[in-house]
């Protein structure tokens, strides 16, 4: 976790301290994405894809996986590893931003408004996060080619969702890279640290007749 958690800390801490190149190259970079959607008449597309990538939607959806993978598929053990890591990750995103403080973008003529804080993106954060435990969930249902294309989905969708939020004109760059480098790191450490506690101790003795 501390491989994912140290650069998200020093970005947070150049946000914080507001250095210039960083708020520079975000400033740049929203006020293009903005006129570029803007002029390409992305803007309904971009502002539904901002409604059905809402965090309480995902992790509606997400639970209702937990519950069928549980309840139809005896999932049950892996089943609450990916509920909780989900909801303790949602609350370390909320945490975050108030350590962060981080103001929205300022641009003219938005293609959308959204409350609260900026750093890290909520979308972008929660969408990596209910993307990598949901694939870690279903992985032992599905097929190779299954698995394949569940992966490819799920990176799609999370990079789909974190430049909506940069071409909306509701969040920086170094928001949404945040949200993405954070809920991957939260998820990949929860899931090893889940598999190490399932796994038996290793011995040198023969194992005892199946």
């Amino acid at each position: 976790m501390a491989l994912f958690a140290l650069p998200v800390a020093l970005v947070a801490y150049a946000v914080r301290e507001r250095w210039d190149a960083l708020v520079s190259l975000d400033e740049t970079v929203a006020v293009r994405a903005t006129d570029l959607a803007r002029g390409a008449g992305l803007g309904p597309s971009l502002t539904v894809l901002q409604a059905v990538s809402q965090p309480w939607v995902l992790y509606a959806v997400a639970t209702a996986t937990c519950v069928w993978a549980w309840l139809a598929r005896g999932l049950r053990t892996r089943a609450l590893w990916a509920f909780v890591t989900m909801m303790v990750a949602w609350n370390v995103g909320l945490l975050l931003k108030l350590v962060v403080h981080r103001a929205r973008p300022v641009i003219d003529d938005p293609l959308s408004h959204a409350p609260g804080y900026s750093f890290p993106s909520g979308h972008a954060f929660n969408a990596a996060v209910v993307a990598t435990v949901v694939v870690f969930l279903l992985w032992p249902l599905l097929s190779p080619t299954a698995r394949r294309v569940s992966t490819m989905v799920a990176v799609v969708g999370v990079l789909a969702v974190g430049l909506d939020r940069v071409f909306l004109g509701v969040h920086f760059a170094s928001d949404v890279v945040a949200g993405w480098v954070l809920g991957f790191g939260i998820s990949l450490a929860s899931w090893v640290g889940f598999i190490g506690t399932t796994q038996g101790p290793s011995s040198a003795a023969p194992s005892p007749p199946a």
